[in-house]
């Protein structure tokens, strides 16, 4: 950002009437630095003269954001901090902009920030925006809250440059799993469903938490420890005996297909949840057909193989 981008931002505020946050972004790392042929002079001139235009202008929410900070040297990221925060930022945004981070480099760099911070005796936000790059950017970010900043940036399906950013689904679960909020997450599947369709990026079927494959299972001896637990009616031990994650938080339920590693406790649950009755020649011919394949079966599938097997005994009522 330059400092004139500071009036266009006023401009939009002003026809608005709607306050806005500005993200005073530059980057900091030598690399970038190296392929743009900067000066650190020039680097601390524009971060200076743009957050002092927003602070002129009574522009109160100012985030100061370094690109590629988890690849900057300490020396600099401490002079651009300083020089922001005195010019009037009241946050500050860390990048993990290209995944590079680790969950013992996150932390030490949030230290590092909240160190700075402190010795300048300003009390200043700490942002935390991480990448996927190297698939660690849930666990550098729950490292970052755990060391101490106040707002983490995610998105829907993790959609982002490359391999993608911190994705919001991951993030929401996990801070309900380890007790830092309590929201509701019914809405996540549509929210990830609407955004898949917006966008045209397909949900992968393994993706935790709202893949279609994260609450499935056709493995014999995990569907036969689920149907032990729906038989013994206890919801909270069906939800939790074979996923860590429970189902029905995000308005799901574990599911028992049929596949080649299945066993007739599979079986027998699909067909007693889809109100058939059955004979065990009926239950060893799905078997063995499943067993041919390498892939689950589905609904469609099992249901012409009844329906070939002829007439089943009527379900007694219930």
């Amino acid at each position: 950002m330059i400092p004139e981008d500071i009036d266009i931002l006023v401009d939009i505020i002003g026809k608005t009437e709607t306050p806005i946050e500005v993200c005073t972004f530059i980057a900091s790392s030598p690399i970038r630095v190296l392929v743009e042929g900067w000066k650190l002079e020039k680097i601390i001139n524009d971060v200076t003269k743009t957050i002092t235009r927003a602070v002129n202008q009574s522009i109160e929410k100012i985030t100061f954001v370094t690109e590629d900070t988890t690849r900057s040297a300490p020396e600099v990221l401490q002079k651009l901090i300083t020089v922001a925060v005195e010019a009037g930022a009241n946050r500050i945004a860390l990048c993990d902009t290209v995944g590079h981070a680790t969950p013992q480099g996150t932390k030490k760099i949030v230290e590092f920030a909240k160190t700075v911070i402190h010795d300048l005796g300003e009390t200043v936000g700490i942002d935390w925006h991480g990448h996927c790059d190297r698939g660690m950017a849930l666990a550098n970010t729950l490292t970052a809250i755990e060391t101490g900043t106040s707002r983490i940036h995610a998105t829907a399906l993790g959609l982002g440059e490359r391999s993608g950013n911190l994705s919001m689904e991951l993030l929401l679960t996990n801070c309900k799993m380890l007790g830092l909020i309590d929201n509701k997450l019914y809405a996540l599947p549509k929210y990830s469903k609407t955004v898949s369709e917006v966008t045209n990026v397909p949900i992968p079927p393994s993706l935790p938490v709202i893949g279609k494959d994260a609450f499935r299972t056709q493995t014999g001896i995990h569907a036969s420890a689920l149907v032990k637990a729906k038989r013994l009616g206890d919801t909270w031990l069906e939800d939790r005996v074979y996923s860590s994650v429970p189902a029905e938080w995000i308005g799901r339920e574990q599911r028992i297909e049929i596949g080649p590693n299945s066993g007739r406790s599979n079986l027998i649950w699909w067909l007693v949840y889809h109100q058939f009755s059955f004979n065990l020649d009926l239950v060893r011919i799905i078997l063995d057909h499943a067993k041919s394949q390498n892939k689950v079966l589905t609904d469609t599938e099992i249901l012409k193989m009844i329906k070939d097997f002829g007439p089943l005994p009527e379900l007694p009522e219930r």
